[in-house]
């Protein structure tokens, strides 16, 4: 434990005497410009218009089975709809438009699920 007081001692004499170079980070005043580093400035983003809809606009009512519907409003588990849409059934869907993949799915496979 000695030693390493004498060697904080030794590191404080040789600052204060000025030992140390100009190249030490400890001495540094001013950033080094000497690295080659620059800061890259990102462009300015616009910012998007807010939505007076909440986001409706791109909501799509989706096929899914009404067991598990039932069950997501008890549970407050999400679904999975045919076209693999992922999410907790809050709205009444017939404000929405059928989603186009689910209808396609469903008209494939016909009434199978």
């Amino acid at each position: 434990m000695e030693a390493l007081i004498e060697q904080f001692e030794q590191l404080g004499q040789w600052r204060n005497a000025g030992a140390l170079d100009e190249a030490d980070p400890l001495t540094q005043t001013e950033p080094d410009t000497s690295t080659g580093t620059t800061v890259l400035e990102r462009p300015a983003e616009e910012e998007q218009a807010q939505r007076s809809d909440n986001g409706d606009a791109d909501r799509f009512a989706h096929y899914v089975s009404r067991e598990r519907i039932e069950e997501s409003r008890l549970t407050g588990r999400p679904v999975v709809a045919l076209c693999g849409k992922v999410w907790v059934p809050k709205r009444n869907p017939a404000d929405y438009p059928i989603c186009p993949e689910c209808k396609r799915i469903y008209a494939e496979y016909g009434n199978k699920f």
